[in-house]
């Protein structure tokens, strides 16, 4: 199963891509992007009222919400955001505590996993040059799509270093770029609680398909 765990809608300040563009987007490419579905994760905000079922039953697309914060580490990636990391956390606060947030996230029935790490200032590489390791990383985003070049390989190196698992997402706030990475996984994902056990524990791994968007 392949989710681009990592994508922004209009509802993110820096992005006008509206949910069911993204989802007719990966209809038309389903060749290019063999995607079953997508995590939002807007920037700053979770919205546990927000509901795609419609868009999910009308495009055949799971969609699932996430939240991406910001750190003294840089930016990480929230899944299986429920009320009581909602209580413990706030969201808009861009200096949230990213020992802090790893530990009580995975505490409370989430999932909290550093992303883009290679990119200057709000990712994780920058910050281990100065600070000392996180403790309970399980994984980082490997592949990014809206990585420079360079980025990628300092990821790389992180991850033999500190012998984290990896995974894509597409950090798109363009139409036209979800889905250029993304992750594959071997075990269904059917909802958020599947998606936070099989990122704890199951078995997965970025893909890459910018070459096919270049191509087409």
């Amino acid at each position: 199963m392949i989710l681009d765990l990592h994508l922004h809608s209009e509802l993110s300040d820096d992005s006008r891509a509206p949910v069911e563009a993204y989802l007719k987007v990966l209809q038309r490419k389903r060749a290019e992007r063999p995607l079953d579905g997508i995590v939002l994760t807007e920037h700053r905000q979770f919205d546990p009222a927000r509901d795609y079922r419609a868009l999910e039953d009308r495009y055949g697309f799971l969609i699932l919400n996430a939240a991406e914060v910001e750190t003294d580490y840089g930016h990480v990636l929230v899944y299986g955001v429920n009320r009581d990391i909602l209580a413990r956390f706030d969201f808009t606060d861009v200096r949230l505590p990213a020992q802090e947030l790893i530990t009580e996230v995975a505490r409370l029935g989430g999932i909290a996993l550093p992303c883009h790490p290679g990119r200057p200032t709000v990712g994780l590489c920058d910050h281990y040059e100065r600070k000392p390791p996180l403790d309970g990383v399980v994984a980082v985003e490997a592949l990014n799509g809206g990585s420079k070049k360079g980025e990628d390989a300092r990821v790389a190196e992180l991850i033999r270093g500190f012998g984290y698992r990896a995974y894509g997402g597409s950090d798109s706030h363009l139409v036209s770029f979800v889905g250029v990475c993304a992750t594959e996984f071997e075990a269904p994902i059917r909802s958020l609680d599947d998606l936070v056990s099989e990122l704890g524990g199951g078995r997965y791994r970025p893909v890459d398909f910018r070459q096919q968007r270049a191509a087409g």
